[in-house]
């Protein structure tokens, strides 16, 4: 769990705290956290309480979309910080086009997936 610089934070258009993802997801808080634990989700602290947060684009209605776990280890091996990912994920993309996390949203995960095994060449 990491504090972003206020560039990072800006590139994501919304965010959401532990207790709505795990109201969304129909989960207990602890969860979330241990979603966060495995890898599965990034969290991050921001806003005046400091409180954990993660990108509202990473939930889709009850479920963590699809193919983020898969880009998130692959971006890992090739030793990005929790700060880079999301710098890299909110990052327009021109041969996406849009994000990364917008393809991902979109289920155009094996094209995000490919671009992120390509950084690590």
């Amino acid at each position: 769990m990491t504090e972003i610089d206020a560039k990072t934070d800006a590139l994501v258009p919304a965010w959401l705290n532990l207790p709505d993802i795990a109201e969304q997801l129909g989960v207990e808080v602890t969860r979330v956290r241990q979603l966060v634990k495995e890898g599965q989700l990034i969290a991050v602290r921001r806003g005046e309480n400091r409180a954990l947060h993660v990108p509202a684009a990473f939930i889709d209605g009850d479920k963590v979309v699809k193919g983020l776990s898969g880009t998130l280890t692959l971006l890992r091996d090739d030793g990005f910080t929790d700060e880079e990912m999301l710098e890299w994920l909110f990052t327009p993309d021109e041969s996406l086009p849009g994000t990364p996390a917008q393809a991902l949203s979109e289920n155009r995960g094996t094209e995000v997936k490919r671009r992120a095994q390509a950084l690590a060449v």
